[in-house]
């Protein structure tokens, strides 16, 4: 999964505007329960996370891409994960453009100069930054997940009607960011919890063991991974909780994260969080947010009774860039005397660019640690099908497919072509 996190906070001249209409709507992509949407800045189109859990607006990959961006000064960024705090560039006065109607004339943006800080590589798409808090501060703005499009509305009329058929639920607005009370039950007892709706993360729940009081985790539970943050990779624990609430909607046996306490020792939570609301959650609706008058308005989709699976094989992915590949052409050639002829040059290679996968990590003790992947491998075809004509999010859907499928890998490890087999399994069903 993703997760970012980040602490400045800094007060300027610095919205998004509609320009004309009652509205306007932006498509997006959605990988592994994160959006992605374009915005043109100076001139130049870049594709961006939109994240409600982070308060400015981050640039952290240009790649071949130049931009101009003035009026920089240095500063510091901190947040979840192991070191303190890492450098980065504050640039102030840039033209965005989301579509053709929604601009921003004053946009500020934050420069991530590590190069280590890169999520392209783990969603399988060019990303080169975030937007957050801004994006959403003036207008009521609809998420649709399943038709995959944004709708900013800029008419209060127009948006009651829209919205007749919704839950409203209140938030509150806390150093830039939405927060919202749900039920946490854990085995049989319900927890007011107090909870950032995070876009950013593409978990269902992160819990802070630390923060609540006589926590306990329930059992199965397994050591690992859970993604990375400004400063570095953050490690804790997964597990099920039994039942969610999030007003009169109940998730049962949802997954939970919940990150050690050295992950969190940097970030300035607000008072009585207790943790997050992620993307596998959000992405069961249609959601407005309305941060103006501090509400939240939800409306099932079909994806609402989904099951909560998550990636069993224990394998952490990456993108590794893309190369050159060939693949043989028939060209279809015009009969002769009505028999068709065929020559050397009825076949032809067509080059293309494809991407180049490997393992970015194992979590110890899953099937693919059993079966001897090991971290570095590169991929080269899944159940008999060529990686390098899939994507990273096909990947991750058979990993989280079903429990009990068998997994048929093959992989290149230094000089070596290794086939491998692994059955999914779920380490952590939910028990009474």
């Amino acid at each position: 999964m993703i997760a970012l996190f980040f602490s400045i906070f800094f007060n300027a001249q610095n919205s998004f505007e509609v320009k004309e209409g009652k509205k306007t709507t932006i498509p997006f992509k959605l990988i592994n329960n994160l959006i992605f949407i374009p915005i043109n800045i100076n001139g130049v189109e870049l594709t961006f996370l939109l994240d409600t859990g982070v308060a400015e607006t981050l640039l952290f990959s240009l790649e071949n891409t130049q931009i101009q961006l003035d009026n920089i000064e240095k500063i510091k960024f901190s947040g979840l994960g192991g070191d303190l705090s890492i450098d980065g560039y504050r640039s102030d006065r840039n033209i965005a453009k989301i579509g053709d109607n929604f601009v921003n004339y004053s946009m500020t943006v934050f420069i991530i100069v590590d190069q280590e800080f890169n999520i392209s590589s783990h969603v399988g798409i060019p990303v080169n930054g975030v937007i957050g808090y801004h994006f959403f501060k003036n207008h009521k703005i609809s998420i649709d997940y399943s038709g995959k499009k944004i709708t900013i509305y800029n008419d209060d009329t127009f948006f009651k009607k829209k919205t007749k058929r919704f839950i409203e639920l209140p938030i509150t607005i806390e150093k830039s960011k939405p927060y919202i009370l749900a039920d946490v039950e854990m085995t049989n007892e319900k927890n007011p919890s107090k909870l950032l709706i995070d876009l950013g993360n593409s978990d269902p729940i992160w819990l802070f063991p630390t923060l609540i009081k006589n926590f306990v985790y329930n059992r199965p539970n397994i050591d690992d991974f859970l993604g990375r943050g400004f400063n570095g990779d953050i490690f804790g624990k997964r597990s099920r909780i039994h039942n969610f609430y999030l007003g009169n909607f109940k998730f049962e046996k949802p997954l939970t994260a919940m990150p050690d306490e050295f992950s969190i020792q940097h970030v300035h939570l607000v008072e009585n969080r207790k943790g997050s609301i992620g993307g596998e959650i959000m992405r069961r609706f249609t959601v407005v947010f309305d941060y103006p008058n501090q509400k939240v308005y939800l409306r099932k989709n079909k994806n609402f009774d989904d099951p909560f699976h998550f990636n069993m094989s224990g394998l952490d992915f990456k993108q590794d860039g893309m190369e050159w590949a060939s693949d043989i052409v028939k060209v279809e050639t015009k009969p002769s005397n009505g028999v068709e002829a065929y020559n050397s040059n009825s076949l032809q290679y067509k080059f293309t660019l494809k991407p180049i996968f490997s393992i970015a990590g194992v979590r110890k003790d899953s099937p693919a640690d059993k079966s001897g992947l090991k971290k570095d491998d590169k991929l080269i075809s899944i159940n008999g099908n060529n990686t390098a004509d899939m994507t990273m999010e096909k990947i991750l859907e058979l990993m989280k497919s079903y429990e009990g499928r068998t997994i048929n890998m093959v992989v290149q490890r230094k000089l070596d072509k290794l086939t491998v087999s692994f059955t999914l399994e779920d380490p952590i069903p939910y028990q009474e």
